[in-house]
């Protein structure tokens, strides 16, 4: 069993999926010999060449378009979007198109495609680096949306998406990319899609997150642990979403704290906060909570800090939620 950063997990499962698979290709701006900006594929041209692994130019509606014509005539394209923010002239394949086709074709056709991207701040990058859009894949039916947390996650999530018969959107946090190394096992394995993970279990509080801010979360439970018994849940999958986990999580806990760095208005915590009061209103304590970045455009690297969740923040609001009286 090998240790593993996120990234090099990442890496090793496109490896060992296109070994097992020849129909699968990889591309994307700057992919091949570079091996992408952060080096998550690294390797893969020299040991697959230039069919299997390519650079595109910098256009992503073609490289959306294509995955689709791709995956139609018996391919399994997985295309980088090199930062999320960069996705946009894409999305127009995407919404139209990629997440439409089975459903237009009345199944006749399915479009195995995984569309990975870099998201998220905390790396002081430029305008369109940062931003976290998990809302914009989450809200549109025929796409499901997964982002890992921990290498092994990351390794059990992506083989899942590979192997999934429909298209798939592969957010990775690339605050984590090196922040830290797990043991992965060599063997493929797979992560089920639409399951949360119940990282730790609670009895007071109820908290929902998912990517890196798993990790703040954790640091922040650790310095409560003597005053308040937190439960925290990995999402994973943020569609389809987990409801059953969260339901019964705050049905035994009574409170819920959604933690994302994305804005706050209209994004994945607010519907889980509805769902917490569709299904769970009777069982709380105190008002569903979200602890969200701002409804802003993430400040460049100078003011990135004041958008960004840290733990200190994340302990307060449990405090916060934990002190309500229902």
């Amino acid at each position: 069993m090998a240790v593993r950063s996120l990234l090099e997990a990442i890496n090793h499962t496109l490896d060992q999926q296109m070994e097992k698979d020849p129909s699968i290709v990889v591309y994307g701006e700057d992919v091949g010999n570079l091996g992408g900006v952060f080096r998550t594929t690294a390797g893969l041209q020299a040991k697959f060449g230039k069919d299997r692994v390519f650079d595109t130019p910098i256009a992503e509606a073609a490289i959306m378009g294509s995955a689709i014509g791709m995956a139609i005539n018996g391919l399994k394209p997985i295309a980088e979007i090199q930062f999320s923010g960069f996705m946009f002239p894409g999305f127009n394949q995407i919404a139209t198109h990629m997440a439409r086709y089975r459903n237009r074709s009345r199944g006749r056709y399915n479009l195995p495609i995984v569309v990975r991207m870099p998201f998220g701040g905390g790396v002081k990058a430029l305008e369109h680096h940062s931003e976290s859009l998990e809302v914009l894949f989450a809200s549109i039916p025929g796409l499901k949306l997964v982002i890992p947390s921990t290498p092994y996650d990351a390794k059990g999530l992506l083989t899942a998406a590979i192997n999934d018969p429909d298209p798939v959107i592969f957010m990775e946090p690339k605050r984590i990319y090196r922040a830290f190394k797990q043991e992965v096992p060599e063997e493929e394995y797979e992560i089920p899609l639409g399951k949360a993970n119940v990282v730790q279990e609670g009895t007071d509080i109820t908290v929902v997150t998912w990517g890196s801010l798993v990790h703040d979360t954790m640091n922040a439970v650790k310095t409560l642990e003597d005053e308040i018994s937190v439960e925290v849940i990995d999402l994973r999958t943020i569609a389809p979403l987990d409801r059953e986990t969260i339901v019964e999580s705050v049905k035994k806990t009574g409170r819920v704290l959604v933690v994302t760095e994305a804005v706050k208005s209209f994004g994945p915590a607010a519907e889980i906060m509805a769902l917490v009061n569709e299904k769970a209103f009777f069982h709380l304590e105190a008002a569903p909570t979200r602890l969200t970045g701002f409804d802003i455009t993430v400040p460049l690297a100078k003011g990135e800090h004041h958008h960004m969740i840290d733990a200190k923040q994340i302990a307060r609001e449990i405090r916060k939620v934990v002190a309500q009286k229902a």
